[in-house]
């Protein structure tokens, strides 16, 4: 309460004096500088604003009441670790002593060594490695001839005759390419073709490279037509 008290008449006189002070410079600025009335109040109004609430700031600052300060008391001293104590290595065990070997020889020893002699163990002969041996080499591969045994070269010609060739194109699958690779493998005329045989049809079948193209399209059947100067219904729309 007395606080309070004491704060509140602080304030009172702290603007009392800015008061007078604002006052005081209001008069003398319009006695001394010639200021208007206005001009003068406004002046000693702000100074006494100012000085006002600069000397509350100042000088009425409440204290604090006895007791509200608390000490934090002094953190207690950090504890210094136990010494570490050394213990001493327990000594290493005694190493075992050495069997001892009797100075004078067992009876029966001489005896046994003896008996033993100079015998020695000699293991019999493994039959597996005789049988091995009697085992006959492996025969070497035989080469792999150029043509399989499944196939057989055809009869060629080397020109065709005096007529001239066929137009094989008049085959079913057959075209101007396919035409020129017959050629050059001496097939040019239609009853060439139609005397093949399995194994030949096999062996020219590897050389076009078209596998089955001759048997899918019938070539041997056509052969046989166009050769006997008939004509098939490939070979109708051909011409």
């Amino acid at each position: 309460m007395d606080n309070k008290t004491g704060s509140l008449s602080c304030a009172i006189t702290c603007w009392l004096v800015a008061a007078l002070g604002g006052a005081a410079l209001a008069i003398g600025l319009m006695v001394v500088a010639d200021w208007l009335f206005i001009q003068g109040v406004f002046a000693g109004g702000v100074v006494f604003v100012v000085a006002g609430l600069l000397l509350s700031w100042l000088l009425c600052k409440p204290l604090p009441a006895p007791g509200s300060v608390t000490i934090a008391p002094p953190a207690p001293a950090a504890e210094k670790p136990a010494p570490e104590v050394k213990t001493a290595a327990a000594p290493a065990a005694a190493a075992p002593a050495p069997a001892v070997k009797p100075s004078t020889p067992l009876a029966g020893e001489a005896e046994l060594a003896e008996r033993k002699g100079a015998w020695k163990y000699e293991a019999e002969a493994a039959p597996a490695a005789e049988a091995m041996a009697e085992t006959p080499a492996d025969p070497e591969p035989e080469t792999a001839t150029d043509e399989a045994a499944d196939e057989k070269k055809p009869e060629t010609l080397a020109a065709p005759r005096d007529g001239g060739p066929d137009d094989l194109k008049l085959l079913k699958g057959v075209g101007p390419k396919l035409e020129e690779t017959l050629h050059e493998l001496g097939f040019y005329h239609f009853d060439q073709i139609a005397a093949w045989t399995d194994a030949e049809v096999a062996w020219v079948d590897t050389r076009l490279k078209f596998k089955g193209r001759i048997e899918r399209d019938g070539w041997i059947e056509q052969a046989k037509i166009l050769a006997d100067g008939g004509e098939t219904e490939f070979s109708a729309r051909k011409k």
